[in-house]
């Protein structure tokens, strides 16, 4: 059964589910930084991915990252899947601008997350149920 590593829990913003992926919301304000999550059991590496869930990852990657670029007006984006300190497989889609804290430095230990207040995230998930296909289920928290 699938579940969601706990820093990942501690860290971030439930906001969906796509066919394979969870999307979660980092909880930093600094930048509208997003994870994908695939809904599997004891993946950490993209290989241990059979080849239509790796299809399908990247399938929902790009759908997101094209999404979040436009409505987030991003000067670029940053896909990444790291996995150092959170060993479950997960892919991060970060938009940057070039005003951001980090610019052009990547965002990881910049400066300490600022959260998102509860009004943010509402506005933000506005935001989404603007964009997302309808293969898309938001969650309600």
């Amino acid at each position: 059964m699938f579940a969601l590593d706990s820093r990942l829990q501690q860290d971030t913003v439930p906001v969906g589910d796509f066919p394979l992926c969870r999307l979660l919301l980092m909880n930093d304000a600094h930048y509208p930084w997003f994870i994908l999550v695939p809904r599997r059991e004891d993946v950490s590496e993209l290989f241990q991915l059979d080849a239509d869930d790796q299809r399908v990852l990247w399938q929902e990657t790009t759908q997101l990252a094209e999404v979040l670029k436009d409505t987030f007006a991003a000067d670029k984006m940053n896909v990444a899947t790291l996995g150092n300190v959170v060993s479950q497989l997960h892919m991060h889609v970060v938009v940057r601008r070039r005003e951001d804290a980090a610019w052009p430095a990547p965002v990881w230990g910049k400066q300490p997350a600022q959260p998102y207040s509860d009004e943010q995230v509402v506005a933000i998930k506005a935001k989404l149920r603007l964009v997302l296909a309808e293969n898309f289920c938001f969650v309600e928290v």
